[in-house]
């Protein structure tokens, strides 16, 4: 037993672990493993438990082929798709995290082989066995290789799309042994690393375990003969009316466009339908949230903290999704709920052996007015606070005070929570701080970047307005202490539906809509008086710019920031994506004498929505929520308002 010991993959001494030619039971639980080193070389090694690592792959485990028992629960990086990796790797694994998978073991490493190798065969034929001339040099080979391996593993799709990367990864191993015996090819002859094909597929993944019984049809959310390329909108550009719609062949050769463009499309997945029914297309999707890097340290750069792992809410599930390869990580599903938003923080818990360690936690809340606590590493929620009566409308944690969490509800209250630390069973007390007294239903929310524990700013269906929410001043439920005016068609307003609000930095305020086609870009701290006697005080916005944006008067398609990078996204009611980058005026803005910039600022680029099919057809009207890239912005995650979730990834 090596269990407890703080043990990272440098610590597994090949020299040392291929002297135990013996050994049959291996205990490496609770340790902060993320791989196996590839030769230790455990010849009689017949039990492994991994539970509570950080493994993020499976394949170094085929140097063990007598291993019968295998547990790797609580790696929050393995998926379904790893479990059927090591059924296929381990010819003699009997039991996998408890379960006996012998009969399905049997059926991944004979029928789901056999017709993998009868598709990829065929690949072969229709395709390329033509391809090559009757003498053929080592050049021809290694070309026809290439493509062959990337057309075989986007075109070829077999079982459940859950199960897709798995499939990618046995069609790929397939090809290879295929074209060794076909053209006496070594396998992995060239060292190009594997090109990720598009994920084509719906997802409709519940919970790995529940996913494991689970054979559902592959279905394609697209086109699977159309490679999906976004075309840039540049301004006062024509749009293309659905009669010039482009061809199959034209978007297979648009080259240049893919090369223009600062983003492409990665996933398209319908992983929030109701009762998993492949037909709804009318799940509303709301928000969703990057994860917090964990074990980040003293580094608090948010590049450095940037994740991959998104947290999605719509309907009656919550989903967390891997942005790079589409897959659906995990699902959470409350059949009388429909979520509206969720936020994570990072709480250091005691867990079983007295040890303290931070983990990540997801508040989900909607309809119900119920906050749902997520331990998501577990796969456990450990606990809900009923905070409201009506419906929670947004959520978000304080960044400074990582229990202390702000809901948002129709009941015209915005109440501030301590959710307090769970025990190692999972005990927890909630206590309500605060109740913040709104004049309008709130429907977005952001602290003060500069005093995070003392101002709260809100967009309501009736304004935007401020709150002191410092906890040493003795009243408990508290009015607003400003209301901000905006410019309207013809003069100053405060009544205007605020639905779209965030900063951009420290200071500068991004909110809409207080006229059409309008994003406004203002100063917080020239806007507010601090000093300013009593509550409830009217203020003018101090505006720095105007975007121009969709001129729709349809609301909620909210707004989001990305401070690192100094980008503002929104989305449309057409399913585009408007993008502005503002580090070419953030500067200008914060000094002194900081004045308005009269024009209008276009957007950098629009991303529309790419012709994608739905059993052959086009969704119809697609509103987009919500847009959010992470940190970094590698990605940006769309949610749109026909159960579709589009994953953009930035060339």
């Amino acid at each position: 037993s090596l269990s407890k010991l703080q043990l990272k993959a440098g610590d597994l001494d090949p020299r040392l672990f291929s002297r135990l030619r013996h050994l049959q039971k291996l205990d490496l639980s609770d340790n902060l493993l993320d791989k196996f080193p590839n030769s230790l070389s455990l010849p009689d090694l017949r039990v492994l438990n991994c539970n509570n690592n950080k493994l993020e792959d499976v394949t170094a485990l085929k140097q063990f082929p007598l291993l019968e028992e295998l547990t790797y629960e609580n790696n929050v990086y393995l998926t379904l798709n790893d479990d059927y990796k090591v059924m296929f790797l381990l010819q003699n694994l009997r039991l996998l995290n408890g379960k006996d998978i012998t009969k399905l073991a049997n059926q991944v490493r004979r029928v789901n082989s056999r017709k993998l190798t009868s598709k990829v065969t065929a690949h072969w034929e229709k395709f390329f066995s033509d391809q090559l001339p009757e003498k053929y040099t080592a050049e021809h080979v290694k070309s026809i290789k290439k493509k062959f391996l990337k057309s075989v593993q986007t075109n070829v799709v077999y079982g459940p799309s859950s199960l897709s990367e798995f499939t990618r990864w046995r069609v790929k191993m397939i090809a290879e042994e295929f074209l060794a015996c076909s053209l006496g090819l070594e396998l992995n002859s060239d060292t190009e690393p594997e090109e990720k094909a598009d994920e084509n597929e719906e997802e409709s993944t519940e919970s790995p375990r529940e996913a494991a019984e689970d054979v559902a049809q592959v279905v394609h959310i697209y086109d699977p003969l159309v490679t999906v390329t976004p075309s840039k909108r540049k301004r006062n550009q024509s749009k293309s009316s659905p009669g010039n719609k482009r061809s199959k062949t034209q978007a297979n050769t648009e080259e240049e466009a893919a090369e223009d463009v600062s983003a492409e499309p990665l996933h398209f997945l319908q992983c929030h339908s109701k009762g998993n029914s492949r037909e709804d297309f009318k799940t509303q999707l709301w928000s969703c949230v990057f994860e917090p890097v964990l074990d980040s340290g003293a580094r608090k750069d948010p590049i450095v903290n940037s994740s991959r792992t998104v947290a999605t809410c719509g309907g009656e599930s919550v989903c967390l999704i891997d942005c790079e390869t589409g897959t659906v990580l995990k699902k959470y599903k409350v059949a009388t709920e429909e979520f509206f938003s969720v936020a994570w923080t990072t709480l250091t818990m005691v867990i079983g052996d007295s040890r303290k360690k931070a983990h990540n936690i997801l508040a989900a809340a909607g309809r119900r007015g119920i906050v749902k606590l997520i331990h998501v590493a577990a796969d456990f929620c450990y606990g809900e606070i009923k905070a409201h009566k009506k419906p929670i409308a947004t959520v978000c944690f304080s960044p400074t005070q990582e229990t202390h969490l702000f809901t948002a509800s129709y009941d015209k209250r915005i109440a501030l929570w301590d959710i307090g630390i769970p025990d190692c069973d999972y005990n927890f007390k909630a206590s309500q701080l605060l109740v913040l007294e709104t004049a309008s239903i709130p429907l977005r929310i952001a602290l003060v970047p500069t005093c995070p524990e003392q101002y709260l700013l809100a967009g309501c269906e009736g304004g935007c307005f401020a709150w002191n929410i410092k906890l040493d001043k003795g009243q408990k439920s508290r009015p607003f202490e400003a209301i901000f005016q905006f410019p309207d068609e013809e003069s100053m307003t405060t009544s205007h539906r605020v639905d779209g609000l965030a900063f951009l930095n420290d200071d500068v305020v991004v909110s809409k809509s207080s006229k059409l086609g309008c994003i406004y870009l203002w100063s917080w701290s020239r806007s507010f008086d601090a000093k300013g006697k009593g509550c409830q005080q009217t203020m003018s916005a101090v505006i720095l710019a105007e975007l121009e944006w969709s001129t729709t008067d349809m609301s909620y398609l909210t707004l989001s920031t990305c401070p690192a990078k100094e980008y503002v996204f929104c989305g449309d009611e057409k399913g585009s994506v408007w993008m502005y980058n503002l580090s070419n005026y953030t500067t200008a803005w914060s000094s002194a004498k900081g004045k308005r910039s009269e024009r209008k600022i276009s957007p950098t680029q629009i991303l529309k929505w790419p012709e994608l099919r739905v059993n052959g057809e086009q969704p119809p009207e697609i509103l987009v929520n919500n847009v959010v890239a992470d940190p970094a912005f590698t990605y940006l995650v769309v949610l749109t308002s026909v159960n579709i979730t589009a994953i953009w990834k930035k060339s």
